[in-house]
């Protein structure tokens, strides 16, 4: 009996009083509780931002919309987005002034720079921090600039877990960057299409009159390029039209816009170009062609150009047909010529 009641009394003492027990399984109960509640209000502020980026499909618009999101939970400077292989980079800062200018240089200099790890560190008494993504094309790299403290580790898992939110929308907008400009594209060259002639012209033409700069239309027509096809084959003529728009891109300026039209007629729009400095590069662009020494059978390529200026009293279709009408004549003259009106 006695070393029952010292066994039994052993026993007792090793177990937790009942209050004790009580005790410890609410605070496990409130810990979890906390738990939870953090989760809840952490997946509350994941969800508000997918439902931020559903409509966006513009790389500067996603990056603004990411930077407000963060910035109600994260206080941040800047966020920067670089991807170098489709050589996009967009900057959001919130800084101004004098400051603004510095956020950015920095953020520039660390996006043009970084390497393929994620890292954090301080430069120019900025912390800053980089992600490194993994995409179909290439890495892209997001950068977060911030003064003064250092980023809680508490709110580093914030921005970890609101990425895979962010990849989504980054990835839809690239898709459908690629496809717009494709669409705007000829296949063939890379030239701008129709399209995108349509689109410009009338901005191009409104400037035009508001600033009163002379503005000319060249249109352009090969010569001989059907012989081309007939003897050596569509796929050389499909080469030819490759070589004759790098031999016209190399002759332009950046202002200026060529467009292939179909076939082998191109339209190019001169801004702030009277007459006489669009003739000149009409013959430039004549000898450019000539210069690529292209024959089939008894016939060298060339190209015919008509020039039109633009007239206010005039409306754009008759612009177009004027241009049309002066490269008929530049035809009839003998070809591999500029016609002016």
């Amino acid at each position: 009996m006695e070393n029952y009641k010292v066994n039994t009394m052993n026993s007792v003492q090793q177990s937790p009083a009942p209050g004790r027990w009580a005790e410890n399984n609410l605070d496990q109960l409130l810990s979890q509780l906390r738990h939870f509640e953090r989760q809840s209000k952490r997946l509350q502020k994941v969800n508000s931002l997918y439902q931020r980026l559903a409509g966006v499909l513009d790389l500067p618009g996603i990056i603004e919309t990411y930077s407000i999101w963060l910035a109600e939970h994260v206080s941040h400077d800047l966020i920067g987005y670089h991807n170098p292989t489709r050589q996009r980079m967009h900057l959001f800062c919130s800084s101004h002034g004098p400051e603004r200018r510095y956020i950015i240089d920095i953020a520039k200099k660390l996006l043009h720079n970084s390497g393929s790890e994620e890292q954090a560190g301080i430069a120019d008494g900025i912390h800053s921090y980089q992600w490194n993504f993994a995409e179909d094309d290439g890495n892209t790299l997001l950068l977060l600039l911030r003064k003064n403290d250092p980023v809680p580790a508490d709110d580093i898992e914030l921005i970890n877990e609101s990425f895979s939110i962010l990849a989504e929308p980054l990835k839809r907008t690239m898709d459908y960057e690629k496809i717009f400009a494709q669409a705007r594209r000829d296949a063939l060259t890379g030239l701008p299409n129709r399209l995108v002639f349509e689109e410009r012209i009338d901005s191009i033409i409104k400037q035009a009159d508001r600033y009163d700069c002379p503005l000319t239309l060249a249109a352009l027509d090969l010569d001989h390029f059907k012989d081309v096809n007939d003897t050596m084959g569509h796929l050389m003529g499909d080469r030819v039209l490759q070589q004759v728009s790098k031999a016209l891109q190399e002759q332009i300026r950046t202002s200026d816009l060529l467009v292939r039209m179909g076939g082998d007629e191109f339209l190019l729009i001169l801004p702030n170009t009277d007459m006489a400095a669009a003739r000149n590069l009409g013959e430039r662009l004549c000898r450019a062609v000539e210069y690529l020494d292209i024959t089939a059978g008894q016939a060298k390529l060339g190209i015919s150009i008509g020039l039109a200026q633009w007239r206010p009293e005039i409306s754009k279709h008759q612009w177009l047909e004027q241009a049309d009408d002066i490269l008929y004549q530049a035809k009839k003259n003998g070809r591999s010529q500029v016609a002016v009106h």
